[in-house]
């Protein structure tokens, strides 16, 4: 397995259906030093997702950051992305290893302790902690948020690099890192920027700042 850096980690955001203003932001992003990030297409068709993933394997490889593919293990597959994130009900991480081989990275969705717990033993790379707070991005997730002190419960029981999700910004990020996490995965945070690359980059500078305070 490789060393990957988890600190700031872009969820793509698929309510962005123009392709030109969705690679925008995803180049304003790279630029922004987003360090990860994860292709999330939930409404798209095959054909449509594996363009999109294209476009953005290019433009990832141009800055160096690694490409993981939401679900889609095919899709993966098929544009040589670095790795899947995978939820509970996907394909299991066994099966998705073989197919990927050691190096590529996978992600697992985590949201209690026995699913951290559990998670222990796997193949995996990194847990996402899901949802850490409420979000409206993940209108199906019926989990209720985790927190501060389900991060902290889970810090305790997990082996895995912890990545948190759900309504993280920048009025959060500096206590999610401190009380644990190896990084943090934002979509409107960036998404729905104005500047989406000096979004990235304050986002980026508290990640350092906390980093340095350990």
């Amino acid at each position: 397995m490789r060393m990957v850096d988890y600190a700031l980690m872009f969820v793509t955001d698929d309510r962005i259906t123009d392709d030109a203003t969705f690679l925008s932001i995803l180049e304003a992003a790279l630029k922004g030093g987003v360090t990860i990030v994860q292709l999330r297409e939930k409404q798209l068709d095959t054909a449509a997702f594996l363009t999109r993933a294209k476009a953005c394997k290019s433009l990832c490889s141009l800055f160096g950051v690694p490409l993981i593919i939401n679900d889609r293990l095919d899709i993966a597959l098929a544009v040589e992305a670095d790795g899947v994130h995978l939820g509970q009900k996907d394909m299991p991480v066994m099966e998705a290893r073989k197919l990927l081989g050691a190096e590529k990275i996978i992600g697992l969705s985590v949201s209690n302790v026995q699913q951290a717990a559990d998670a222990n033993a796997m193949n995996i790379d990194y847990i996402g902690l899901s949802p850490i707070f409420s979000t409206n991005t993940k209108t199906r997730d019926l989990e209720p948020p985790l927190r501060i002190d389900g991060l902290k419960e889970i810090r305790k029981v997990s082996n895995k690099p912890i990545v948190c999700i759900g309504g993280v910004d920048k009025t959060n990020t500096t206590e999610i890192i401190r009380n644990g996490s190896q990084g943090i995965a934002v979509i409107s945070a960036i998404s729905k920027s104005r500047d989406p690359e000096n979004e990235s980059k304050a986002l980026k500078n508290i990640i350092c700042q906390v980093g340095t305070q350990r």
